[in-house]
């Protein structure tokens, strides 16, 4: 019969002379990001983006024909196609905005009902 002593070693209780170490020691030692490396993240995030958006609009240079409740334009398929994202993008954020502010107005609410 063979023993394994490095499976005893993790079951086993660590020497008494050893300091016992907090739960919370860990989260101590861990960095938290400062403001220039988050800036620094997110710089390069945003350059990334940029050549990404570049090669967009360089790939869909084509012009398109584009008419809307009667107006009729002539412009770049990647000029549509982001003011498209972007009109997406701000119709999805202020709905957002309102679902926030329903909810803010709700919970004043309950905590008004609560003081009384």
């Amino acid at each position: 019969m063979t023993f394994n002593t490095e499976t005893s070693r993790e079951h086993a209780a660590p020497p008494a002379s050893a300091p016992a170490e907090r739960p919370d020691a860990r989260r101590r030692t861990r960095r938290r990001p400062t403001r220039i490396s988050s800036l620094h993240i997110g710089l390069i995030v945003a350059a990334v983006v940029l050549v990404l958006l570049v090669v967009f609009l360089i790939q869909n240079s084509r012009t398109v024909d584009i008419s809307f409740f009667g107006a009729h334009l002539r412009v770049s398929l990647a000029v549509a196609m982001l003011v498209a994202a972007v009109a997406g993008a701000l119709v999805t954020g202020a709905a957002g905005t309102a679902r926030i502010a329903q909810l803010r107005n709700s919970m004043r609410g309950r905590a008004r009902a609560i003081d009384r």
